[in-house]
């Protein structure tokens, strides 16, 4: 296993349980196993990436964890707890969030509109009458906790939101609703450079809160300035988790398979 201390703290304490447990998860599809007993720890506090090539098995580790696909075999512990999903809708009541590429985001709803899309707090009775004002009075409170500059603040319509700016509502979105897991999937993919800096910006500002991250991502420097640590599929297994210091080139190292923990038998579990 590639271990050396970094710029930020390690990837795990012993007095840390993680937020969320991967235990030899394997997920197969008729004849064809996309994940092949994988493992690894997201912790409270830390910024765990997960990279490969395409095809590798990153995005179907993403449905697991979401919910959307049932493992074949292993086990996921939530807080040290078993525990299983049948749908996206366990796992979001369980505080797991994912962001994923589409966002998910109306446009045409303002941003406190969609912070609150199917969970509007709304007055008892028989109108079920929408509580407006505290609904955008807590999404700017969410908005701001996290330093987003949104111009026209949280009644601002999505469709008139520059990349970066949607990007960052839909993170903030999750980590309203979140307190266990948040799920990054490519969160910086078709941005520019300045927008690409803001998206960023937030992530640690969530880090630095204490939120559990898995960051899912191409962009090697991004992986490099954000996490603390990085599992590595190659083919469906995990052929390397980087952490302490680590380079971008590194983990292209194990992705195009020039370096493989499974060489010498040390894929460990992330600790």
């Amino acid at each position: 296993m590639t271990t050396a201390t970094n710029h930020r703290t390690p990837a795990s304490s012993p007095n840390v349980t993680p937020a969320l447990e991967v235990r030899d998860v394997s997920k197969n599809f008729g004849a064809v196993q996309a994940l092949k007993s994988v493992s690894f720890n997201i912790t409270p506090g830390k910024i765990t990436g997960l990279v490969g090539d395409n095809g590798a098995g990153k995005s179907t580790m993403v449905k697991v964890l979401s919910g959307v696909h049932a493992p074949s075999s292993g086990t996921l512990l939530l807080d040290g707890e078993p525990i299983v999903f049948s749908n996206p809708g366990q796992a979001r009541a369980a505080k797991i969030e994912t962001v994923f590429q589409t966002l998910e985001l109306v446009e045409e709803f303002d941003v406190a509109e969609n912070f609150y899309m199917g969970q509007e707090l709304t007055r008892l009775g028989p109108l079920r009458i929408r509580r407006t004002a505290e609904m955008r009075k807590e999404a700017a409170v969410a908005v701001g906790q996290l330093g987003i500059n949104i111009p026209g603040g949280v009644t601002r319509k999505v469709r008139t939101m520059s990349g970066g700016q949607r990007q960052a509502v839909a993170i903030a979105r999750a980590a309203f609703w979140s307190s266990k897991v948040l799920l990054l999937d490519e969160p910086t993919a078709a941005l520019g450079v300045r927008e690409t800096a803001q998206v960023l910006e937030v992530i640690e500002t969530l880090r630095d809160q204490g939120a559990a991250i898995l960051l899912i991502s191409h962009n090697m420097k991004d992986v490099e300035r954000l996490c603390d640590n990085v599992v590595v599929l190659r083919q469906g297994r995990k052929s390397g988790h980087l952490t302490g210091e680590f380079t971008g080139q590194d983990c292209v190292s194990y992705i195009t398979g020039a370096v493989s923990d499974l060489d010498t038998n040390e894929a460990g579990d992330g600790e």
